[in-house]
């Protein structure tokens, strides 16, 4: 199969070394890539955005299939496109990517489907939205609409913080034509999981579960990030909640978008609270996660391009997918200044000695090559992924890779997995104390 990815993250990076991995794979293309995924694939020099040449280069190319990374050319019609010409697109049509372009729309999907989730209004006159935090006070979230880069959902625990998320979004046009309109909901209490599902229009086959970090400061403190981190099936995602995600929320979701006329094909990225009484949805996402991708397709121990063939051409239940035993553990670097400002431009030295330590995956997110070298490009620059016999070797081994590399202007959060972690704590103490009341 001759096969582009579209875009040029960490997400992309991790695609393509999955995929390069398939006996079906005969070419692979990645438009526009970056310094990692030109190691291992070709990189083509097309924006993400630039829908007719892609579409013109799948043609000229006699491509096979191409698999979009981010959510933005789905939203603006990328799978419409390649189908008036006949190229199988692994992703939604527009009409079906609008579950991730507007939050309002994944709300009314939710309640259509009788999908459990928070309690919400839209407004898009921001005085109304002002007298609305007025009378139900916080904590609350305050969700732009739109696209906004993972950056436009506040969750305010305080009062004075919403009114400003209100101003900031509406009034400021921080997010621009995103913020238009808002969504402000109740605050889930719970633990998050990123739970995903490969959709070929009727079936939903799951395909893993981690945990992101989606705060830029340790301690889940500060801003929301792309994401600074994930872990692989935390202790939360039990069998039992990974079933009741898929049968309460991905499938009626999918059930209620064919109702629609609007089948959804693709990778489905339910973000998901989990409370005391099951989980409930927070937002669906058209595509992989990122951080999530180049924690979980490390651990996929099968054929991820026979899967998406699969799901395109509506064959999903002939896919069974294979896990790797043992854990998996994503820490992302960043430029010194992210979320906010950050300079490009500086050199990151220790790669090649990073990445060969036992277990150890590093994949490209914002990063040029110069002259021999690899300079920061972007604010989440580096996602660096280690597998290990459970969480703690995983994430062991990640901070080491870590800690081979010399670049001054970069930072991560040194607490990766750290409620997981007291989770598995808590469970080896309440273990200890049963054993030794026998």
């Amino acid at each position: 199969m001759r096969v582009l990815i579209i875009g040029s993250g960490g997400r992309e990076h991790a695609l393509a070394w999955a995929i390069m991995k398939s006996p079906l794979l005969t070419k692979l293309y990645v438009a526009p890539g970056n310094p990692g995924t030109a190691r291992i694939a070709e990189n083509v020099p097309l924006r993400a955005m630039d829908i007719p040449a892609i579409v013109k280069f799948a043609v000229e190319q006699r491509l096979d299939l191409v698999v979009p990374g981010p959510e933005a050319p789905l939203v603006a019609g990328i799978a419409d496109a390649l189908a008036e010409v006949g190229i199988a697109c692994f992703g939604p049509s527009a009409a079906a990517a609008q579950l991730e372009g507007s939050k309002i729309f994944t709300k009314q999907v939710a309640d259509a489907a009788g999908i459990p989730t928070a309690h919400w209004k839209k407004f898009t006159d921001a005085d109304a939205a002002h007298a609305y935090l007025d009378e139900v006070g916080a904590p609350i979230v305050i969700k732009a609409d739109g696209l906004a880069a993972g950056k436009g959902v506040v969750v305010a625990a305080e009062l004075d913080e919403a009114h400003e998320a209100v101003t900031a979004i509406m009034e400021d046009k921080i997010h621009g034509a995103a913020g238009a309109s808002v969504v402000i909901e109740q605050c889930l209490v719970g633990e998050e999981i990123s739970v995903f599902a490969l959709c070929d229009g009727e079936e939903a086959l799951f395909f893993g579960a981690a945990a992101d970090h989606k705060r830029v400061g340790e301690g889940d403190t500060g801003p929301n990030t792309g994401g600074m981190g994930a872990i692989f099936n935390p202790p939360w995602a039990t069998q039992d909640i990974i079933q009741r995600s898929m049968e309460e929320v991905v499938r009626p979701a999918l059930k209620e978008m064919a109702r629609r006329g609007t089948p959804y094909r693709g990778f489905l990225f339910a973000g998901l609270m989990v409370e005391e009484d099951g989980p409930k949805l927070i937002e669906f996402n058209v595509r992989f996660g990122d951080p999530e991708c180049e924690t979980v397709l490390p651990m996929l121990n099968s054929d991820l391009l026979a899967a998406l063939k699969a799901a395109v051409q509506g064959e999903l239940g002939s896919v069974e997918p294979a896990w790797r035993p043992g854990s998996s553990a994503t820490v992302v670097m960043c430029a010194k200044g992210y979320p906010g400002a950050y300079a490009t431009g500086s050199e990151i030295f220790g790669l090649d000695e990073a990445s060969d330590l036992p277990g150890v995956l590093i994949f490209h997110a914002g990063t040029m090559a110069e002259q021999g070298g690899i300079l920061a490009n972007g604010g989440r620059v580096l996602a660096v992924n280690a597998l290990g016999t459970d969480l703690r070797e995983a994430l062991s081994r990640a901070y080491a890779a870590i800690d081979r590399l010399d670049w001054e202007d970069g930072f991560c959060r040194r607490d990766i997995g750290w409620r997981a972690l007291l989770e598995l704590d808590r469970f080896e103490l309440n273990r200890g104390a049963t054993q030794l009341g026998k």
